[in-house]
């Protein structure tokens, strides 16, 4: 899902992984029709960030 929405919607997703002010320049990036895949491609990245974070989180919790 928030895949999906990373493409669709990439200034909200930053929203929903806790960056707002990422969300904010990538409204101000999306805002332009150039801006939008370059967005998306940001908005993407960061998600694979964000799940690779709480992966090291629960094995580092978990020991």
């Amino acid at each position: 899902m928030r895949l999906i929405l990373a493409i669709l919607v990439p200034w909200l997703q930053f929203f929903t992984i806790g960056r707002p002010f990422a969300g904010i320049v990538c409204l101000v990036l999306q805002v332009t029709l150039v801006g939008w895949i370059p967005a998306a491609i940001w908005s993407v990245y960061a998600l694979s960030q964000y799940k690779t974070d709480q992966k090291i989180r629960r094995a580092f919790y978990s020991r």
